[in-house]
């Protein structure tokens, strides 16, 4: 009997003390995202509330960046502008720069937490954990995981079908008639392969600038571009070589929300689908259904 006392009573001593110990490290209240994608995935799990501020990559959803204080361009940081809003955690997307405002805000003594950029199935999965874990909604970041892992494969599974890989050549920009296409180890390399298609300029590495001669060489079935593809978004096919393509004799022009298709967030299975259903319309995919501004056409 009187062991059993002195059990109970040193388990209520204890509590105090792991009430204690629970509050030493509570949940963040004043998070500052720095990445599209870690603010896609903040939003997606219904931490909006918590979110202190963003970066201007910060596009979707676009309320993010209407009601949220602005610290700035991803790879541009000033470290006191970050540290001004008084964060108690801090999420940064492994792009962010510059190396010395990032070395300052790791220095400072507030939580950070490097979030990876990832361009793979895996990476992606395991950045939309790491940001839930941060914010302490474990089992909310697994349930979404799980269901981004399920939807992309589900369209690995219906493009089995595809008998001809569509080949793309996906510009970023043009400059003087000159095209900076997308080579292999970038994001749009990435997200051609996964929605079925055929980079025509993966031989190179990273982005690169290409003649209209070397373009056309490549003999590209569709022409990828995003929205926002440099000064004046110049139509392609006002490019004689790239108009003789066969992406040009067809008029096959896909352009879509540079968020929406490279932001490798939550809404990358959707942005696939719809990529994949531009690019084998013949195979009656199913698009995604996605807000007006993050939309997709083709020319």
């Amino acid at each position: 009997m009187r062991a059993s006392t002195l059990a109970l009573a040193l388990t209520l001593l204890s509590l105090p003390a792991l009430s204690t110990a629970a509050r030493a490290d509570p949940l963040p209240t004043r998070v500052v995202s720095i990445g599209g994608a870690v603010t896609e995935i903040l939003y997606a799990l219904g931490e909006a509330g918590r979110v202190a501020a963003v970066d201007t990559t910060s596009l979707y959803p676009p309320a993010a960046l209407q009601e949220k204080p602005n610290v700035g361009y991803l790879r541009a940081l000033s470290a006191e502008g970050v540290l001004s809003l008084s964060p108690d955690l801090i999420l940064m997307d492994n792009g962010a720069g510059p190396k010395e405002a990032v070395a300052l805000i790791d220095a400072a003594g507030v939580p950070v937490r490097h979030v990876p950029s990832g361009q793979t199935v895996p990476e992606l999965l395991d950045k939309i954990r790491i940001v839930a874990g941060a914010v302490g909604r474990e089992a909310e970041g697994e349930a979404l995981a799980q269901r981004t892992e399920r939807e992309l494969q589900a369209l690995a599974e219906d493009l089995k079908g595809i008998q001809q890989k569509r080949r793309v050549l996906f510009i970023l920009s043009i400059a003087d008639g000159r095209a900076n296409a997308a080579g292999r180890g970038t994001g749009a390399d990435a997200v051609i392969r996964l929605a079925g298609g055929e980079n025509v300029f993966a031989e190179a590495e990273g982005y690169k600038m290409v003649s209209p001669e070397a373009a056309a060489a490549l003999q590209p079935d569709v022409i990828l571009m995003v929205d926002r593809a440099g000064p004046g978004g110049q139509d392609p096919l006002s490019i004689p070589a790239l108009a003789a393509t066969p992406a040009g004799q067809t008029g096959s022009v896909v352009r879509m929300d540079a968020a929406y298709l490279l932001g490798f967030g939550p809404r990358l299975p959707a942005a696939l689908r719809d990529l994949a259903a531009r690019l084998y319309p013949e195979a009656g995919l199913r698009a995604a259904a996605p807000a007006p501004e993050e939309a997709a056409h083709v020319r």
